[in-house]
This record gives structure tokens, C-alpha cells and sequence, in this order.
């Protein structure tokens, strides 16, 4: 038996080789160097909190100071299918001393890293909790707590009859004098977020993230539009995108794998394979956010214009 629990691709990108094309500056910060895992969900928990373990292990092996886990990460995609979603309740845990956040604890204080992490978070009322983003610091501290805001309803993605939708709005949180967002998966579509936390102040955003298949239109792929669509708010934005997606099938999602991270410029630095449980480690050029933003993307807006964007759009 290998001493890993889990064979894991490891991907690095050390020294920001892509440069970056609009400095004219010197870049005066220090690089970031950020990990995630890509895994997929295992039944037998012990097996699957080891397999965590190794990935996380793994990163920090590689200097990661960061490193971030896929949505829901300890439980299963219990939203895959309506029949499953009956079922979600019992994966609800406590916010600061469930399992998710024990384990990010444990390993964080273990390593002298951040971990970041998703969990159901249980509601007060007993109600739909929360598809919640935790990140926990090296002393074991709760540093962020971010709900998802948007909610898929749609086949193999049944989340309206898991969660509710979100109240945290968009808080930007400075750890190690860097500014992340924590926003999860859905949330990751939409431009209006991305902007939003950009013009909070973020420089980096933390997709965790459950996405695969479409269950009713087998021949329609997502993924390279998933990708996309991620990159380009970050292009919009000047923001780094750090993206952990699983692998594997659950209800009727085959995950597509392909976690990556994004830069600024909207180029992709590292990307995991598409079918396989991958560790991505990359260093973080800060400065490209300061390079890109002198091009005016964010200070030569109009927003007196922009009111029609607050309207609701009608089905339809």
C-alpha cells in the first residue's frame, strides 16, 4: 500500500512565467503561492477525510500557504438529483465545530497554513441551511464565512430544495495582507459578483465548486464555457480565480474535473485533468492586478448608467 491514500496529479506553475504584459512598474509585492485539490467524494468518511488529508499535505509540500478544497467537501453532491435532495439534512453541520471545520483545524494548525473549505451550515430555525465557504487559519481561527448567494434550480442541480439563498452579500476578507472573496460555485457565472467584489477591493476570488455534466442534454458540454465564463470575469475584474471542482459521478453528474486558476489577464496558469483527482500549485503575481486595472477597467465606468441592472428579469 502506497503512503498516499489517493494517487493525486500534481501541476505546479512557480514564478509567474506568464509575466505580466501591461507592468510599468516593478512589481514591489511578494508572490502568493496558493493551492487547491480536486478529488472526488467517497463514501467510507474516514477514506475520504484521508484522501483530504493527502491533497492538502501535498500543496503544503510544495509551499502552499493556501489551499483550497471543492464545494460541499467532506458530503456527498446531495443535490444531483431531487430524489437525494430528501436526504440533505443529515450532512447539515454546525458552522465553527462541525466535521468540515474540525478538519480544516486540524490540518491547518498541522501545515502553519490557511485551509479553505464548503460545508452545509445547519440553520438556526431548522430550516434550508446554507451552502457555506469557511477559511481557517493556521492557529485553527475561523478567518471567513461566506454563503452562497446564488441557487441553481435546474435537472442534476437541484439546490432550491437544499439551500437558501445566501444574506452574506460580498465581503472581502485580508489575510496575509491579500484581500479574497469567498464566493461558491453558481455564483461564479455572474458577472454582477465578480464586479462586485472587485470594486470591495478583492484581488482574488475562491470558486469551491461541484460541476459536471447536464443530466437531460448529454451531448452539451459545459465545461469549456464554465471555464470561460470564470476567466473572463476575472479579465473584467483584474482578479485571480482559484477553482476547485470535483471528479467522479454522483446521482446523475459525471463531475468534469478541470479545477483551475486564472490570473488577471484572464489566462489560465494551471488546469487539473478533466477525469483524475489533482493537486494545483501556482505562485500569484499580486502586482498584475495593479498592472491591469492602469488600463482603466474599473475607473472609467458609468455608473449613472447602469440602473437597468438592478431590474428583475422576467422568465421568458
Amino acid at each position: 500500500m502506497s503512503a498516499r491514500s489517493i494517487d493525486y496529479t500534481l501541476l505546479t506553475s512557480f514564478g509567474s512565467p506568464l509575466g505580466s504584459p501591461a507592468r510599468l512598474e516593478p512589481s514591489v509585492r511578494p508572490l502568493l503561492r496558493i493551492g487547491l485539490v480536486q478529488m472526488r467524494w467517497q463514501p467510507d468518511a474516514e477514506a475520504h477525510d484521508d484522501a483530504l488529508r493527502d491533497g492538502v499535505r501535498i500543496a503544503a509540500e510544495q509551499g502552499a500557504t493556501m489551499v483550497c478544497l471543492p464545494e460541499l467537501t467532506r458530503s456527498p453532491y446531495f443535490a444531483a438529483d431531487a430524489a437525494m435532495a430528501v436526504d440533505a439534512p443529515r450532512f447539515a453541520e454546525d458552522l465553527h465545530d462541525g466535521p468540515t471545520a474540525r478538519l480544516a483545524a486540524e490540518l491547518a494548525k498541522e501545515l502553519g497554513i490557511v485551509v479553505h473549505a464548503s460545508l452545509y451550515e445547519r440553520a438556526d430555525d431548522g430550516g434550508l441551511g446554507y451552502n457555506t465557504a469557511i477559511c481557517v487559519g493556521a492557529e485553527g481561527e475561523m478567518l471567513a464565512s461566506t454563503r452562497k448567494n446564488h441557487i441553481p434550480e435546474f435537472p442534476g442541480y437541484h439546490e432550491n430544495l437544499c439551500f437558501r439563498p445566501g444574506d452574506s452579500g460580498f465581503p472581502v476578507v485580508p489575510i496575509d495582507n491579500v484581500r479574497f472573496g469567498f464566493p461558491t460555485c453558481w455564483d461564479e457565472w455572474f458577472p454582477e459578483l465578480a464586479r462586485a467584489y472587485a470594486l470591495a477591493g478583492a484581488q482574488v476570488l475562491v470558486h469551491p465548486t461541484a460541476i459536471g455534466s447536464e443530466p437531460e442534454l448529454p451531448e452539451f458540454d459545459t465545461r469549456p464555457m464554465w471555464e470561460h465564463a470564470i476567466s473572463a470575469n476575472g479579465l473584467a475584474n483584474a482578479l485571480f480565480q482559484i477553482v476547485p471542482n470535483r471528479v467522479g459521478a454522483e446521482g446523475r453528474i459525471a463531475f468534469y474535473g478541470s479545477s483551475f486558476i486564472s490570473d488577471p489577464y484572464g489566462r489560465v496558469v494551471l488546469r487539473a485533468p478533466r477525469d483524475k483527482p489533482a493537486v494545483l500549485v501556482a505562485d500569484l503575481d499580486l502586482d498584475q492586478r495593479r498592472d491591469w486595472l492602469e488600463f482603466g477597467l474599473v475607473y472609467t465606468r458609468r455608473p449613472e448608467l447602469y440602473g437597468p441592472l438592478t431590474e428583475p428579469m422576467a422568465r421568458g
